[in-house]
């Protein structure tokens, strides 16, 4: 049960930040373990569809077969455009660092880490 006389800092569906608690989908963070907060990009990675561009190439100089290349081709360009980096909220506390919310919004991410660092101030 939540204390009436506790500030909140952020709350949505999966979040809530108030001045002694961090409380996830999973997990709850007392504040006061936490020292520092920050967003973290995860970058994916794009090996995979510019191997298969390298793959279509040589089809477009193929007589025959130059419409299996583009076919190649356009599926990895959507490919490389569909992935999307995932930002993440990384908290550190006394036991070490951890990703605590994933998305790929990072404002999203941005706002938790805005009202982290505001209830780490608040607390002092």
């Amino acid at each position: 049960m939540e204390n009436q006389s506790e500030t909140q800092f952020y709350q949505d569906g999966a979040v809530t930040v108030t001045q002694s608690r961090f409380v996830t989908q999973s997990k709850t963070y007392a504040m006061r373990n936490i020292s520092s907060v920050h967003v973290f990009e995860i970058e994916k990675s794009r090996v995979g569809p510019i191997i298969m561009i390298l793959i279509g190439l040589p089809f477009l100089f193929s007589g025959d077969i130059f419409w299996m290349g583009l076919i190649i081709i356009g599926f990895a360009i959507l490919w490389l455009f569909g992935i999307k980096n995932e930002y993440a909220v990384r908290i550190s506390t006394n036991s070490g660092e951890a990703n605590s919310i994933l998305s790929q919004d990072r404002i999203y991410i941005q706002k938790i880490v805005d009202a982290l660092n505001d209830a780490i101030v608040y607390r002092g």
